[in-house]
């Protein structure tokens, strides 16, 4: 029986867990801003994730995760992007390789960590924008008792970010806005 030449690691259902994210924008003043978490425990400044129930869409977990942790409804914000992914029109056979496509939601990037020996947790990354409405409310918004949330500008959550892997994830996540038509407050 032939193998496959391309390195491969295969993980049973309970080897496994898939988690979602995403970068939450705030694009309402004239400098754009970014929602970070500061885990209060551990005095860590993180990106907004969770694991991702049965059965949800990746995504829908995303923004879940977002408004559990952080207080703050949100939805995808729609971004220009290369991906390896064939257009959703596609009819035949198209080569693999990236190209550029306007005003997608897709996942802009997946982190993968081995967590412990044969246990992977996979992190689909999504961005998205706060909802307008929930900025004004009274009484503050609040997410889970153990993050309080942030929004900075982008320069500075660079710079708080704990972790330089969230910081890499950050950094693509605000050249993709930045790229995108309509987006010139960063």
């Amino acid at each position: 029986m032939a193998s496959s030449s391309f390195a491969t690691t295969q993980y049973t259902s309970e080897e496994f867990v898939e988690s979602s994210g995403a970068i939450l924008f705030d694009f309402s003043q004239a400098m754009t801003r970014v929602c970070l978490i500061h885990y209060l425990a551990k005095n860590e400044w993180l990106l907004a994730k969770g694991r991702r129930n049965c059965g949800e869409p990746r995504l829908e977990a995303a923004l879940r995760e977002v408004h559990e942790e952080t207080g703050y409804p949100c939805r995808p914000y729609p971004v220009t992007m290369s991906t390896r992914a064939p257009p959703a029109t596609e009819t035949g056979s198209i080569s693999d390789q990236a190209r550029s496509y306007p005003g997608l939601t897709d996942p802009f990037m997946l982190t993968t960590r081995e967590v412990e020996a044969k246990k992977a947790k996979l992190i689909w990354w999504y961005i998205a924008e706060v909802d307008k409405d929930a900025l004004g409310k009274s009484g503050g918004i609040h997410g889970e008792s153990d993050f309080v949330a942030a929004f900075l500008s982008c320069d500075d959550a660079l710079q708080k970010l704990t972790f330089e892997d969230d910081r890499s994830i950050l950094k693509r996540a605000i050249n993709l806005v930045a790229d995108s038509p309509g987006n010139s407050s960063l």
